[in-house]
């Protein structure tokens, strides 16, 4: 058997297939249904505690937002008010209301221990989620977060690595 060498015009590219976006995995999408079981305009979601990067909860509500437009086929907006201060807060709740009109929001917090408007803000959502990052955060925290928002206030919690 003779071997012949290809032209370089005429070489093979492999590529390997691009990295699946993490909202467009199964994990994501079951967290998205689970979240529809019961209606909601605005989504809360607060980190269970101290322990996670500053962007925690945003990259989490814009990777359900994204998830849920798939899903929807319809926009859903994203409210970032990891750094809110107390003067800044009303106007905040006022904003999010006002874009309800044109689609749910998901309203990305802080924790509740790093910002006292954390707490007011999850109480003003329909609803919220717990978020917690493994390995990261104390069910301690996670416990006073809880009982701070009103554990009537929670769909559930939701874990990330």
């Amino acid at each position: 058997m003779t071997t012949q060498e290809l032209p370089s015009t005429q070489a093979l590219a492999l590529r390997p297939h691009p990295p699946v976006e993490a909202w467009r995995t199964h994990d994501w999408e079951r967290l998205w249904l689970a979240i529809q079981n019961r209606p909601w305009g605005a989504l809360a979601l607060v980190p269970a505690g101290r322990g996670s990067s500053k962007s925690f909860t945003l990259d989490v509500a814009v990777a359900l937002a994204r998830t849920g437009m798939v899903h929807l086929g319809r926009q859903i907006h994203v409210a970032d008010g990891t750094n809110l201060s107390l003067q800044s807060n009303a106007q905040f709740i006022a904003q999010v209301r006002a874009t309800m009109q044109s689609g749910p929001v998901i309203l990305a917090l802080a924790p509740t221990a790093e910002n006292p408007v954390t707490v007011p803000l999850a109480r003003s959502a329909d609803f919220a989620v717990l978020c917690a990052k493994v390995g990261e955060m104390r069910v301690g925290d996670a416990k006073k977060t809880i009982q701070a928002v009103g554990k009537q206030k929670f769909l559930g919690s939701a874990a990330f690595h």
